[in-house]
């Protein structure tokens, strides 16, 4: 298992507040880019990006959607509760979760959970003299997480339109402030389409629909993917040796299309994010499981965090190959499972070729992902960004990684 010689001191930096971008440039594509090729780094502006790329380059987007999943709760002795969304249990699904009427239960996190013993908290908002009634009853505890049922009325009101009424944007922890209206739209890539996340792919945030529209234009390949971001993300590696960290969980979503494009193509991929990285790289290894056991059922067929590491690897193209045999002969046209895979250094990337991404936190497992992306030279391309005054984090600045690939 990789990880047993990996310091989790050894990928710590500087970080002064002042450089964390508590808010986002008026104009996404403003934000600097830095441009790391394989060891010589400059930088440009993402607005400049769609002149960086040829067609020899196709982009992998995640196409998931931010969920307002931050319901604030006043009880009636004043204590402040706060409830916070993870994923749905009943119905188990987020397609079904958020188009459900009346009820659902969902695997949340409580804030001041000691002032919330017993009982029901209620909300009750009015909007556009439509008054919304919530309701929070606790089900289940779990370790450090709860099952809460929610029941509304109108009953005839989708959960969905209900978290996006009631709820509030889940920025950051590390940014130090309230979530403001303004977030709703900024914490959000203008190619979100599938609701589940609570937090987001923040290197596609730089995108512009002016900037998608270049890319159009000269014929850049593009693919979208979904993998709905955990508040695991946010979660610091707290053990000195890494291979003691617990990753989390992820749902991620492809189907046949996908498969058939990603076949097809014989030339770069890019990634958008960490995020489309570890779903680009979880579908190949998926195909390997299938490879060495053609009878593995669909819902066994996900990942865990060192599986990659201990599977025998394939050619691309014949994991790729596997797996969308496998999909035909199961009739699955979308898939939906999850990963647990934790990339560190020492991993050999099998799908992506070249990645944009923020500036992450020290001792982050996004911050492994980018010492196993382009080695020990993250330490170079970290000191240029800070001091070069870029915007670190969730709404900072952003990289294109190109490392020098044999």
């Amino acid at each position: 298992m990789p990880g047993l010689n990996i310091n989790i001191d050894h990928y710590n930096y500087d970080l002064p507040d002042e450089r964390i971008a508590k808010y986002p440039l008026r104009k996404r594509d403003e934000s600097k880019l830095l441009i790391y090729d394989k060891g010589n780094i400059h930088h440009e502006h993402f607005r400049d990006l769609p002149g960086m790329v040829t067609d020899k380059d196709m982009l992998v987007y995640n196409n998931t959607r931010v969920i307002q999943a931050r319901i604030h709760f006043i009880k009636s002795s004043g204590a402040n509760i706060e409830i916070f969304c993870l994923e749905p249990v009943e119905p188990p699904t987020y397609e079904l979760a958020f188009a459900a009427t009346q009820t659902v239960s969902w695997k949340c996190l409580i804030g001041n959970a000691k002032r919330w013993r017993q009982g029901e908290l209620i909300k009750s908002v009015e909007i556009n003299e439509h008054k919304i009634l919530l309701k929070a009853i606790q089900n289940e505890r779990l370790e450090g997480e709860w099952i809460i049922q929610f029941e509304w009325k109108p009953a005839s009101l989708t959960f969905s339109e209900v978290l996006d009424q009631i709820g509030k944007t889940p920025i950051p922890p590390y940014l130090n402030r309230e979530s403001e209206s303004s977030d709703k739209t900024n914490y959000q890539t203008v190619y979100s389409r599938y609701q589940g996340s609570v937090a987001a792919p923040t290197a596609g945030l730089h995108f512009t629909d002016d900037a998608l529209k270049k890319l159009l234009e000269k014929r850049i390949p593009r693919m979208e993917l979904t993998l709905h971001v955990g508040a695991g993300t946010f979660r610091p590696v707290i053990h000195e040796n890494v291979s003691d960290h617990s990753m989390h969980s992820e749902h991620i979503y492809f189907g046949i299309g996908e498969l058939e494009a990603l076949i097809q193509w014989p030339h770069n991929i890019i990634a958008v994010g960490t995020t489309t990285t570890r779903t680009l790289e979880s579908v190949y290894w998926l195909g390997c499981k299938v490879i060495r056991n053609e009878q593995i059922s669909p819902g066994e067929l996900h990942l865990s965090q060192w599986e990659a590491y201990t599977l025998k690897p394939a050619g691309k193209e014949e994991s790729l190959r596997a797996l969308l045999k496998y999909f035909e002969n199961h009739k699955i046209e979308r898939f939906q499972t999850s990963t647990e895979m934790m990339i560190v250094p020492g991993y050999e990337f099998r799908m992506v070729d070249k990645l944009i991404t923020n500036f992450h936190q020290p001792q982050s497992t996004l911050l492994l992902l980018v010492g196993a992306f382009i080695g020990e030279d993250w330490r170079k391309v970290y000191r240029y960004a800070m001091e070069n005054e870029f915007r670190f984090l969730s709404y900072g600045d952003s990289s294109m990684l190109m490392p020098n690939i044999d």
